[in-house]
């Protein structure tokens, strides 16, 4: 018998360079936050038994989830409005407050890191204002811009501006000055300097500022619309607390905390894309 037809007779041989099919890298990326979910889960169980019907449990929220989302665009007046609707307004806020942010703070931070004066000039400024808690800003947006709603962009917009202004100046200061030797030599203009040189060495330092901001907003939002009131997730927490309704405010907890990991997942997979960190041999 030929060797050809020995190996037809055992059967096909293995691809050698087909990987094997990893249950243990299966088991490393889906059991822990499975293993996580159960463990809050339980906690949020005991706890709901041991405050005598203080917090409802797991079920009992569960089927009141089961009925707001059957419905969560619903509309009844203006301040009586489906969950879907709330959620659409706040990130509509935090959209206009962070895109104003991220038009003002990276020019100012390529700014601030290109020229030493500037820096010098600038950084003062921004070690006493960052540390200002965002709602200490909120009077200041009730003032000046006499609505609420635009008090609330404005909060988001003071909150958003210090994490880009701050990443995107580091990042060009930590351009290698090998960099600006070649462009001196080259005779570069400044555009061209900002557009080849520090634009793509300092991206990954912005899309950092733009992930911090992004989620320093999301988080600030919530907390004005409590205080501002109208359409938003943040008011409607809190006019569910008004009502005494405690099974909403945790839907509304799960909400906020789900809508936060989307958007960091979708800023997570824009930095890899832009700065190629997942890039595989």
């Amino acid at each position: 018998m030929s060797e050809s037809a020995a190996s037809t007779a055992k059967g096909p041989a293995a691809n050698p360079t087909t990987p094997p099919f990893e249950w243990r890298g299966i088991w490393l990326h889906v059991l822990p936050p499975i293993l996580g979910l159960g463990l809050l889960v339980t906690i949020w169980a005991l706890v709901s038994i041991t405050s005598r019907s203080s917090i409802p449990g797991p079920l009992e929220t569960g089927a009141q989830a089961l009925t707001i989302f059957s419905d969560p665009f619903y509309r009844k007046g203006p301040n009586d409005q489906g969950v879907g609707w709330n959620v659409l307004m706040s990130l509509q806020r935090v959209a206009l407050g962070f895109g104003l942010a991220a038009l003002v703070g990276i020019p100012t931070g390529f700014l601030i890191g290109r020229f030493t004066f500037l820096s010098r000039m600038f950084n003062p400024l921004i070690s006493l204002l960052r540390p200002v808690s965002p709602l200490a800003w909120l009077p200041i947006g009730l003032l000046v811009f006499k609505g609420a709603n635009p008090a609330a962009i404005w909060t988001i917009f003071i909150c958003s501006i210090w994490p880009m202004i701050i990443n995107t100046a580091v990042g060009v200061q930590r351009v290698p000055q090998d960099y600006m030797n070649v462009a001196r030599v080259l005779n570069l203009s400044e555009w061209k300097i900002v557009t080849k040189i520090l634009f793509p060495a300092v991206l990954p330092y912005m899309l950092t500022g733009v992930r911090l901001a992004v989620g320093t907003a999301w988080l600030v939002i919530v907390a004005a619309e409590m205080l501002t009131g109208g359409v938003g997730i943040g008011f409607w927490v809190w006019d569910e607390w008004n009502n005494l309704n405690v099974k909403n405010i945790i839907i509304a907890i799960f909400v906020i905390g789900m809508v936060g990991l989307v958007l960091e997942m979708a800023l997570i997979k824009l930095a890899t894309t832009f700065t190629f960190e997942e890039v595989k041999s």
